[in-house]
């Protein structure tokens, strides 16, 4: 299945669960879309397995096969299966673009990495799912500096956190260290994707 490129809203309401982090999608309506949305059914432990799972996939915005390699490279690291899989999602260099603030939303800090925009150590790097490690340089190339949609997410400040680090004098970013489970999707109970795909 490929990576879905839809109305995320729509997503999000079907889910119960913001993708965005934001809550937005869910203030006005926050019940599914369609005719029948405010009617749901009791759903299955599967059901509620494959929704913890999809709430995941989709806000971080990666396809079904990307998502269950990174899962069971995360089952290769010691500690927790299911930590280590949000860790390993949240090292992606579109994702660590976001969390810098470069980007009002991950699909466009996906674009821009594909655009070629960012350097990693100093050498042009433009796969999204490249896996930063700690200490890791990211910056905007050279040409790339005055992009209008990076300084309004800067002046925005979307999505910052303390596992990276901006220096905007500089306009390099750092991965500084991996997160700690209670600074990422702590509404998330990754247990249940551990069950989902274990099952």
């Amino acid at each position: 299945m490929s990576r879905y490129t839809g109305p995320s809203w729509k997503i999000s309401r079907r889910l119960g669960y913001s993708i965005s982090e934001t809550g937005i999608e869910l203030k006005k309506r926050p019940y599914a879309p369609g005719q029948h949305g405010q009617r749901r059914a009791k759903i299955s432990d599967y059901g509620t397995q494959l929704h913890e799972k999809q709430k995941v996939r989709f806000t971080y915005g990666v396809s079904e096969k990307q998502f269950r390699k990174t899962f069971e490279e995360a089952n290769l690291r010691e500690g927790k299966h299911g930590e280590n899989f949000l860790k390993l999602l949240e090292s992606r260099l579109d994702n660590v673009v976001y969390r810098l603030g470069l980007a009002k939303t991950r699909a466009q800090a996906r674009q821009l990495v594909n655009h070629g925009h960012f350097l990693v150590d100093g050498k042009k790097v433009d796969i999204p799912s490249y896996r930063l490690v700690p200490g890791q340089k990211i910056a905007l190339k050279e040409t790339s500096k005055g992009l209008k949609v990076v300084q309004e997410a800067l002046e925005g400040q979307y999505a910052s956190v303390d596992f990276v680090s901006f220096d905007k004098a500089t306009g390099v970013g750092t991965f500084v260290r991996f997160p700690e489970r209670k600074e990422i999707l702590t509404e998330i109970n990754e247990q249940l994707i551990v069950e989902f795909y274990n099952r």
